[in-house]
């Protein structure tokens, strides 16, 4: 069965997107968007959903280190409700607590630039929020 989901690291400047294979085995990092209004974002997803015929949207949702919906996650989630209502998809939410931090000490220990790089750190976490997804299946 083939898996076709999209994982998202959704922060207020930039949007991690991370793929994976057909097999749902391995995430991966794709790209990151750059955040200027809604329609430019929707556009560039739309672009990304098309061309990998994308089927599920997997969305890190930024719970509170004692496990309660924050500000963040409530921005998170109003976001999503919005993506949802253009890009007709299902969304699912993955606890996305510590994947940044994850994704800067995988950098680390490739001797990349964690300070010049923060847009790859979006683009490694959305792929440890995906994998996780499809760890959890």
């Amino acid at each position: 069965m083939r898996v076709a989901a999209l994982g998202l690291d959704v922060g207020s400047k930039r949007i991690g997107v991370a793929g994976c294979d057909g097999l749902g085995m391995m995430a991966t990092g794709i790209t990151t968007i750059w955040r200027s209004s809604f329609q430019n974002d929707m556009e560039q997803l739309a672009e990304i959903i098309d061309e990998r015929q994308v089927e599920i949207l997997v969305i890190g949702l930024p719970y509170t280190m004692d496990g309660n919906i924050g500000s963040q996650a409530k921005q998170v989630q109003k976001f999503a409700r919005r993506v949802a209502t253009v890009i007709e998809l299902p969304i699912e939410y993955v606890d996305e607590r510590l994947t940044s931090y994850a994704a800067e000490q995988m950098m680390i220990e490739a001797k990349i630039s964690v300070c010049r790089n923060k847009a790859t750190i979006d683009r490694i976490a959305a792929a440890v929020i995906l994998q996780q997804w499809l760890d959890a299946r």
